[in-house]
């Protein structure tokens, strides 16, 4: 009786050893990513970044059309028209739209239809960290990255980062990009119809074409350019800073 008590308290204390030590490794492994999206945050603040999406077709060597402009080389109405299709509360949240999720989780327990409730904060947050593949892990890390932009980042920042690293097409990254394969012209020069059209493909770029829309898609790029009319209340944190 005594040998096998012991036997078992040595195994008991293997396993508690083994866990133990995995519990070191998973917080040495938390502890790294954190300080990695520390120091990329900070390094992309001043320097272009690149999507997960845009390092995932260079790994499978497949081309990546991305160039990076300034917000000030982006035309304002596909600035307005962005917000007013992904986000129209942007500059009043701090990169989690509360309401917007709260409504969502009600909906869904009422067994009404999912519908997004990403920020462009967490749209951003996602495409430069983590995985396209919808799943309730990725969406669980989004919020903490999108609060954690919103403090690292300005709002201007962050909406140019986004611009430019939008897919908006296979392969086509950013309004630039965008701009130039759908309409031939540069971002700056965009008009309101064609900023809208672009605005409305992001959320199925593969399946929407600003180039060629759909009659759908040509409808709500029309309620786009009359609702991005009417944006200016919504877009007083993209002005610039004062010279001190």
């Amino acid at each position: 009786m005594a040998q096998a008590e012991r036997t078992a308290r040595a195994g008991g204390g293997a396993a508690g050893r083994w866990f133990r030590r995995a519990a070191k490794a998973l917080a040495w492994l938390a502890a790294g990513a954190a300080a990695a999206v520390v120091g990329l945050t900070l390094l992309w603040a001043v320097v272009p970044p690149v999507s997960t999406l845009m390092l995932g077709r260079w790994l499978t060597l497949q081309d990546v059309d991305r160039r990076w402009v300034p917000l000030d080389r982006i035309s304002p109405r596909l600035a307005a028209s962005v917000l007013m299709s992904e986000d129209a509360r942007f500059c009043q949240h701090r990169g989690v739209d509360w309401e917007a999720l709260r409504e969502v989780i009600e909906d869904a327990e009422d067994g009404v239809p999912s519908r997004g409730a990403s920020t462009l904060t967490m749209q951003t947050a996602k495409n430069l960290f983590l995985w396209p593949s919808r799943s309730y892990i990725r969406k669980g890390l989004e919020i903490p990255l999108a609060l954690w932009l919103d403090l690292a980042l300005s709002k201007r920042r962050i909406l140019e980062i986004y611009l430019n690293i939008a897919e908006w097409g296979p392969g086509v990254f950013g309004a630039e990009a965008a701009a130039q394969a759908a309409f031939g012209k540069p971002a700056a020069a965009l008009g309101a119809r064609e900023a809208a059209l672009l605005a409305t493909a992001l959320p199925n770029p593969v399946r929407r074409s600003a180039a060629r829309p759909s009659r759908g898609h040509a409808r709500l790029a029309a309620i786009n350019v009359a609702r991005s009319a009417e944006a200016g209340p919504y877009l007083g944190c993209l002005a610039k800073a004062a010279p001190g």
